[in-house]
């Protein structure tokens, strides 16, 4: 025998055998291996478990730094950028990280995945149907051969509707998507409102401790001058309760900025006793003509986009229901054999006797739903022009409001200076001079809270009129 690669001059002639006989000895193997590369290619089309198991512990951030910061660009091509935690941060900045680390909206990662799915599953057809049947002999006359059939069926009815559904699962994901994006203007819109009250609030405090620090020290002074019998004590009565509201009027804005911190930080994600440096608000310049800002409303706001998607998908599920009056309909072909060896072939249809159900139902419900959207939609442009209306006139309101409390705080600011200054030249009594200043005071506190209301309508005004948030959704970070 000669060496693998070598040759030998006594090796036997290769017999004259054809082709065919000459490698009948290969076939098991290509068979097997046919076999094997056909369940190989059909387990590659096959999803595999995989686990995805729950967390065992919260994942809050302990400060800023812990918080996800960079804001993709608004255009593409566009360089993103990253929010400066380090210095105070804006209205707007607080809303953008609410966006990018609120816990709640970590699940629109999963809605749209939902979402996707639904339009994978509308745009698959339905796999057509085989059937085989084979009798083995087992006795009788003139039998000279087993029986066997085979058929192959196909839904036509699924593929006349086709191109109906894809389309609604199309604009169903586009109205999900919409929905998403509106709920991140809810969650910035509630952070930046949040971060407001905080602000205003903050101040607010500083006052109200100002006020009590006054008031608790004219109160001591009281007492001593009736302990020495030259102030009577009904004249202390007065003092104590103005020191009890003063007090109490403390404890409770305390008490909200407390809660508002709280919900500031669950929505950045951030353990509840995180807090950090706020910027002074400043308003968005308001619009010189509503017209052409309302006129656009229905192509910019989310909601409202979601609903008209919405509606054009209730269409097209009108069209699929219309479509679906006709009777399931199974085209194919059918093979066979007899046991005499009689072999046939030819095509099958299958079909549904329309008697009874002609989808009268569907068509009603289809139609039923788009009347409901067109009507929600209707109701809700109206209610979004409303409210833009109203919140103009507010704005102008509350403008000249803050103006004229702006202007009543600074008078009394001067008359309080000049009751410091009697009293220093012992030409007013501590008592009047406590009234100048906690009216001071006060007035402050009214300014303060008219500032606030005005920022508040300010902001809800930005998002009635779709202005100054992203324009497309922000995918929340992979944790």
């Amino acid at each position: 025998m000669s060496p693998i690669g070598g040759t030998s001059s006594t090796a036997p002639p290769i017999p004259n055998v054809p082709v065919r006989g000459r490698f009948a000895f290969a076939r098991p193997l290509l068979r097997t291996f046919s076999a094997a590369l056909a369940g190989a290619t059909l387990l590659g089309g096959c999803a595999f478990y995989h686990a995805l198991p729950l967390a065992h512990a919260p994942d809050l951030a302990s400060g800023l730094s812990g918080l996800h910061t960079q804001v993709p660009g608004p255009g593409p091509g566009e360089a993103p950028r990253r929010i400066a935690t380090d210095k105070p941060l804006t209205l707007t900045d607080v809303g953008l990280l609410a966006v990018l680390n609120d816990p709640q909206l970590r699940v629109q990662r999963g809605e749209m995945d939902l979402a996707q799915a639904g339009l994978l599953q509308a745009s698959l057809l339905p796999n057509p149907s085989a059937s085989v049947s084979y009798a083995q002999l087992l006795g009788g006359h003139d039998i000279t051969h087993a029986a066997w059939t085979a058929s192959l069926t196909q839904d036509v009815k699924a593929i006349l509707t086709y191109h109906t559904r894809v389309k609604s699962a199309r604009f169903l994901t586009r109205q999900v998507n919409a929905d998403l994006l509106w709920q991140q203007w809810q969650v910035a819109q509630k952070a930046r409102l949040l971060a407001l009250d905080l602000y205003w609030g903050g101040v607010a405090v500083d006052l109200s401790r100002r006020e009590v620090a006054m008031v608790g020290l004219e109160v001591r002074q009281a007492r001593i001058a009736a302990q020495a019998g030259s102030l009577a004590l009904t004249a202390l009565a007065p003092l104590l309760a103005a020191k009890a509201s003063a007090d109490r009027a403390l404890a409770s804005l305390s008490l909200a900025q407390l809660q508002n911190w709280q919900a500031l930080d669950a929505l950045l994600g951030l353990e509840p006793n995180v807090r950090f440096t706020l910027a002074a608000p400043s308003l968005a310049p308001p619009p010189k003509d509503l017209g052409p800002l309302l006129a656009g409303l229905p192509d910019r706001r989310p909601d409202l986009v979601a609903l008209k998607l919405g509606y054009r998908s209730a269409d097209e599920d009108v069209r699929t229901a219309i479509i679906g009056q006709f009777p399931a309909f199974l085209l194919g072909a059918a093979w066979g054999q007899d046991t005499g060896n009689v072999r046939s072939v030819g095509p099958t249809a299958t079909f549904d006797l329309p008697l009874f159900d002609r989808n009268q139902g569907q068509i009603a419900i289809a139609r039923a739903t788009r009347l409901t959207l067109h009507e929600q939609y209707q109701a809700r442009l109206d209610a979004a022009v409303g409210a833009v209306k109203g919140l103009a006139a507010q704005i102008r309101r509350l403008k000249r409001d803050v103006s004229v409390a702006q202007h009543a705080a600074a008078a009394a600011a001067t008359l309080s200076s000049s009751a410091q200054r009697a009293y220093a030249l012992g030409a007013i009594d501590q008592r009047a001079l406590a009234d100048y200043e906690t009216t001071a005071l006060n007035r402050e506190l009214e300014a303060v809270t008219l500032a606030r209301a005005l920022g508040e309508a300010d902001i809800v005004m930005t998002v009635e009129l779709a202005r100054g948030l992203p324009e497309t959704r922000i995918a929340a970070p992979q944790t």
